[in-house]
């Protein structure tokens, strides 16, 4: 207890009381702030935190599965879907599951900004015991869709007459008991769940944003399982008794977002000449502390998108000054470039909840200095990210993106480059890519079409990918059962056993 009490003290501004543990009670730790019921907001950790369902689901591999929906079929046009709901499934305050009750949540889901509302949806309907999703076109990746976070179903008492979510009441194997945004969240077994019940009884969640302060609960017994570690944390874990360490590659790429429309990124060869000075290989080894060097967008482990063949993405730093000359930016009295009486100064957004990102973005602030461009590291919140791009004053911006959020990158794709979003291209648009997206996203396109995709990316980096992720996980030798989701759906609380 002592030791407990004095970390509390240490870090009382980051720690939440739900941070601590309790006899029978799993307490996990991750960065994610829980800003609020909706699912919009916070769905991913109540997906997480398996509290809530969606009607498909997903394995480790990526492979959909039944989730609330049993099964589901197309039509011959691919025009109508019809999803078999599971029967005999209830929400946490004992309202049975209905078709009425998915297509009301699903419609408020896609009344708000966005993956679904990005899918050309014509209507949902209940149709007895089924749901039924019209199209306006053929759409072969929308059970994909169905599987994202912010397609989790919520019971209609969940929502509020404006179409907010200000309870968080699902159909998962754990059921809310108490909420304190954005800190801090308490489970309980749901006992009427429909499939198999978890062992563990209650759970807790703690939204710690200092990867130190994550490191040092796991060390010290006051949290069981800590997600995303930074590689520091996972060297010392790695040999501390009272923990294991777990590792999984992930689909998950670090990238610089560049604004293509910007007068420093207007040109190709202005972009690949950023992407030139970065010494990916140096850069994964000194900060990430493993090999995972990005010469392309999608890692290995995305095989269908992956080209073995593609033109790899190097390091060259003599041949990024040429290009840049090309363009006519030329050396100033203090080494920064010029072009037309304006230095190549612009300001590289990035944000703390990831704790590599702001050693990376150090990282890159000098390789760029090395070809003459400097670089102004602005270390904020994420959400200034979207919030820059809406008002077209961001430049650059140094963020993790995760192409598991779809089982489907292509819905990422999407949402990301078709023409371009928040995440994704800014200023930059091409069409034969937005065609091929939409037709691998209505289910015709081929792996041809797939590799043009990824060959079109690389060619005009709209984005500069710089590394393959890999996640972490720090768990108490107390727990059994802990595995890690590549896709990050779930933390896996339903297959963990804590030892009393």
């Amino acid at each position: 207890m002592i030791k407990k009490l004095a970390l509390a003290i240490l870090f009382s501004t980051s720690l939440s009381s739900a941070a601590l543990s309790n006899d029978g009670v799993l307490d996990v730790a991750a960065p994610f702030e829980i800003k609020g019921a909706d699912p919009s907001l916070s769905g991913n950790i109540f997906l997480k935190m398996d509290v809530a369902e969606t009607l498909v689901n997903a394995d480790t591999t990526g492979r959909l599965l039944p989730g609330l929906a049993e099964s589901w079929s197309v039509s011959g046009d691919g025009l109508i879907w019809r999803f078999s709901l599971r029967q005999g499934v209830t929400f946490h305050d004992g309202a049975p599951f209905t078709a009425a009750a998915a297509a009301a949540a699903l419609d408020i889901a896609r009344a708000k900004k966005g993956l679904l509302s990005s899918a050309p949806i014509e209507s949902i309907e209940p149709d007895g015991a089924d749901l039924v999703i019209s199209l306006t076109e053929p759409f072969g990746a929308l059970p994909a869709f169905l599987a994202e976070y912010r397609s989790q179903i919520l019971a209609p008492s969940a929502y509020g007459a404006d179409g907010k979510a200000t309870a968080v009441i699902a159909t998962g194997p754990f059921k809310v008991t108490e909420m304190q945004a954005p800190m801090s969240l308490k489970t309980e077994r749901n006992e009427a769940y429909w499939g198999e019940k978890p062992t563990i009884e209650k759970a807790s969640y703690s939204a710690i944003g200092r990867a130190e302060t994550r490191a040092l609960m796991a060390e010290s017994g006051d949290a069981d399982f800590v997600f995303n570690l930074d590689p520091a944390s996972v060297q010392r874990l790695s040999s501390a008794d009272q923990v294991k360490v777990f590792s999984v590659a992930i689909p998950r790429t670090l990238m610089v977002k560049v604004n293509a429309a910007d007068p420093h990124f207007d040109t190709v060869n202005e972009r690949k000449a950023l992407s030139l000075a970065i010494d990916r290989a140096g850069l994964a080894s000194a900060v990430l502390r493993y090999p995972a060097a990005a010469d392309q967008m999608f890692p290995p482990a995305m095989a269908q998108w992956h080209e073995n063949d593609s033109s790899p993405l190097s390091f060259d730093p003599e041949a990024a000054k040429e290009l840049l000359a090309k363009e006519g930016w030329t050396p100033g009295a203090d080494g920064v470039l010029e072009k037309d009486g304006k230095r190549f100064e612009v300001e590289l957004l990035t944000y703390p909840d990831r704790p590599e990102l702001p050693l990376v973005a150090a990282v890159l602030e000098q390789m760029f200095a090395d070809v003459g461009i400097k670089v102004i590291i602005n270390s904020t919140n994420f959400s200034e990210i979207p919030a820059k791009h809406a008002d077209g004053t961001l430049q650059l911006a140094l963020f993790a993106r995760n192409f598991g959020l779809v089982p489907d990158p292509i819905g990422t794709l999407l949402q990301d480059y078709a023409p371009g979003g928040d995440w994704g291209a800014m200023g930059w648009e091409n069409a034969e890519l937005t065609g091929l997206v939409g037709k691998l996203a209505g289910g015709t396109g081929t792996d041809a079409d797939r590799a043009r995709v990824s060959a079109i990316l690389n060619d005009e980096l709209p984005v500069i990918p710089i590394a393959w992720y890999q996640q972490t996980a720090a768990v108490s030798k107390t727990v059994s059962g802990a595995v890690i989701d590549p896709f990050e759906r779930s933390f896996g609380l339903r297959g963990m056993t804590l030892a009393q």
